[in-house]
């Protein structure tokens, strides 16, 4: 498959009804969104109002079409926790294995670290070569794995989880994370 040309840009919650599309197909019939209702675009959009209020979400254009989309969130809420960020990403199923992914954590990550997030993380629903190989090649390493975390489609799914130090710099304390919209 070729590889394509790809525009990145901030996304918006107008992009919520392309992204609900892109990300249907995963939540019906796959296993890598444990999510068994697709979100509608309103609520789509709801989500990402919520999450660019601090952290990006990135869509992949070509040919003036969205064929994926990336996105950070907090990793979890406890204040200390405030310098971790998960990280996910969604290719339409039509241009998968097509570059898509690589552009999109090309420029994601290097807004994250701007923000002054310290360490990224990734789950993944086991199995699925594509996006642990993904993770890898931008230097994720595996740190753990949730066994039979989900049930979906009549069985139980292993959840590994990937990480990797966004920044070095941890001596001292930390520079605060930086609101996206602030950048």
């Amino acid at each position: 498959m070729a590889t394509l040309e790809i525009c990145v840009r901030t996304a918006t919650p107008n992009d919520a009804a392309a992204f609900a599309g892109i990300y249907e197909p995963y939540v019906r019939s796959t296993p890598i969104s444990f999510e068994e209702v697709p979100p509608n675009p309103d609520e789509f959009a709801c989500r990402m109002k919520t999450v660019l209020a601090y952290a990006p979400w990135l869509a992949a254009v070509v040919d003036e079409q969205i064929v994926g989309y990336a996105y950070a969130s907090r990793h979890a809420e406890r204040a200390a926790y405030r310098w971790g960020i998960d990280v996910g990403i969604y290719v339409d199923q039509h241009s998968r294995g097509r570059g898509v992914g690589r552009r999109l954590y090309s420029e994601l990550l290097p807004i994250i670290e701007r923000q002054n997030y310290r360490r990224v993380y990734a789950g993944i629903t086991l199995p699925n070569e594509a996006s642990v190989g993904l993770h890898r090649a931008f230097g994720f390493e595996l740190i753990g794995n949730y066994r039979r975390a989900g049930w979906k489609h009549g069985r139980w799914y292993d959840v590994a989880w990937f990480g990797r130090d966004i920044r070095s710099d941890d001596d001292g304390n930390p520079e605060e994370p930086i609101p996206f919209p602030s950048l």
